[in-house]
């Protein structure tokens, strides 16, 4: 099993910034990829951002040169620096990851408990 472990949301005013931290831990292998979604309310969770195992970067267009995603091997953790918030950016986040447990095996899809995003003045 594996557990992703967020943290650093929170509320902003409009314009300011906010980094968000994912640490995975468990049974890890290697993790292929690793991100964010996030969900408002009644509405279908979607991409954030998304990192690979090779460094690729996939970015949804609404948040292109505003959020920033990274991770550290090391330590199996992703980090989503979100800068110049807007209201529409409010919502619950969610961590995801691919991870591959044994060799030879598929990755398997985890996701963490959420951390909220709020942006108002």
């Amino acid at each position: 099993q594996v557990q992703l472990v967020e943290s650093g949301g929170g509320s902003v005013q409009p314009g300011g910034s906010l980094r968000l931290s994912c640490a995975a831990s468990g049974s890890i292998l290697s993790i292929t990829a690793i991100g964010w979604y996030c969900q408002a309310p009644g509405k279908q969770r979607e991409l954030v951002a998304t990192i690979t195992r090779d460094g690729s970067l996939n970015y949804a267009d609404s948040v292109k040169g505003r959020f920033t995603i990274s991770k550290d091997n090391a330590k199996n953790t992703a980090y989503l620096q979100m800068n110049s918030l807007r209201p529409k950016d409010a919502d619950v986040y969610y961590c995801y990851a691919r991870v591959v447990h044994k060799v030879g095996f598929r990755g398997s899809d985890y996701w963490g408990q959420g951390t909220q995003v709020t942006v108002s003045s």
